[in-house]
């Protein structure tokens, strides 16, 4: 697949090869009067997936309001909405949402500019620029778009140089009323080391979340996959998996698609025991894996602090609140007793940890925020 370069007029040129920050880290810009635009059938070339559409998109409670952001930048991008910043855990649709959004736009003027690079590439191709001294060609194809659409930000955490070239980027693409599309695992606060004006522009627009699918989202999604395929599982193996396989997308689909490479190998049906014994290593290995140090390890890191911070017996505030998360995640997923949980956490007494997780627990109950970041938390701890 390559960009092909129309020339706008009444005459069509051969077709040339240009270059993309996506497709070479030669940065270069395509001469006016030219434009480059995507053919349905060549969406790729502007980074974009062909099957990440808005058709196949399955909408639940879990995700039904950056669906309905993201199909009202679609309807008129540029204007309320921007940045659309769309923040969750791996796996569970935001990528799929922001190119369904160019797709969308595309389909109504193929002549728009729209790109899609992940932070890490833009890093890369900042770097390169620099280095090649080409710094007026980056900016010439970063801030000639229509559409930007920017994931993983989380990644440029700690990047100075590249959160500064971000930051114009940003600046100038929204004074020209481009649409910026921002992905993230976390809120705009919540990403550590990234400069406070960054974030108050990622606050401007949308800030939407997507949760964990619920159940019955899962078993439409199963549902949903298998009827394109063409293929049949019975109703008591597709509740099966949605109810074992719970932390994202892709998993869930991967168990799918292991389901059915097995059926087509049998040329024949597969029953329940046959599919919990197929997906018994997929189901328990993860929990297998969990011990109380890669708890540990990813509560302090996700609040940006040291296991020793964890650990230690200290009352600060910033200490205290992750400790607790800590500790509730280590009683409710491995159901470790109190007083080991205490020993871990700094020889606590079992009171304090009880303490801890019943404060953690009704948390979740009424604070929406505290029950995204435990989510998190889970799809981090069984990746």
């Amino acid at each position: 697949i390559r960009d092909i370069k129309y020339q706008v007029g009444n005459h069509r040129t051969e077709p040339k090869p240009i270059n993309t920050p996506e497709t070479n880290n030669n940065i270069h810009t395509p001469q006016q009067p030219s434009v480059v635009y995507k053919e349905k059938t060549n969406s790729m070339a502007s980074g974009l997936s062909q099957n990440y559409t808005f058709d196949t998109f399955i909408v639940g409670q879990h995700n039904e309001l950056a669906h309905a952001a993201s199909v009202a930048v679609a309807k008129n991008p540029g204007n309320q909405y921007n940045p659309l910043f769309i923040y969750g855990g791996v796996g569970l649709g935001k990528t799929h949402l922001m190119h369904a959004v160019g797709h969308k736009l595309l389909e109504s003027n193929p002549q728009l500019k729209i790109l899609y690079v992940t932070s890490e590439k833009f890093t890369n191709n900042y770097v390169n620029a620099i280095q090649n001294k080409r710094m007026e060609e980056f900016k010439k194809v970063y801030r000639n778009v229509d559409m930007l659409l920017i994931d993983d930000i989380q990644f440029i955490s700690s990047k100075e140089q590249t959160q500064e070239e971000f930051f114009h980027t940003f600046n100038e693409l929204r004074d020209k009323g481009k649409q910026i599309i921002i992905t993230s695992d976390r809120l705009p606060k919540d990403i550590p080391a990234i400069e406070q004006r960054l974030v108050s522009r990622f606050e401007w627009g949308m800030v939407a979340d997507i949760q964990a699918p619920t159940l019955e989202t899962r078993v439409a999604i199963l549902k949903t996959k298998l009827s394109k395929k063409g293929v049949n599982l019975s109703d008591e193996i597709i509740n099966f998996i949605a109810e074992n396989i719970v932390s994202n997308i892709r998993e869930l689909e991967g168990a799918l698609n292991r389901l059915l490479v097995y059926q087509q190998m049998e040329n024949r049906s597969i029953t329940l025991e046959q599919a919990k014994t197929i997906l018994a290593n997929m189901v328990s290995a993860k929990k297998k894996a969990v011990t109380l140090n890669k708890i540990a390890e990813i509560v302090a890191s996700f609040y940006n602090i040291s296991v020793d911070d964890l650990i230690k017996k200290s009352r600060r505030k910033e200490y205290v609140g992750p400790r607790q998360t800590a500790m509730y995640i280590a009683r409710k997923e491995l159901g470790t007793s109190f007083p080991v949980i205490g020993d871990f956490f700094g020889g606590r007494d079992h009171t304090t940890v009880m303490h801890g997780v019943e404060k953690i627990d009704k948390a979740t109950n009424v604070d929406e925020g505290i029950k995204q970041e435990i989510e998190q938390l889970l799809e981090k701890i069984y990746v």
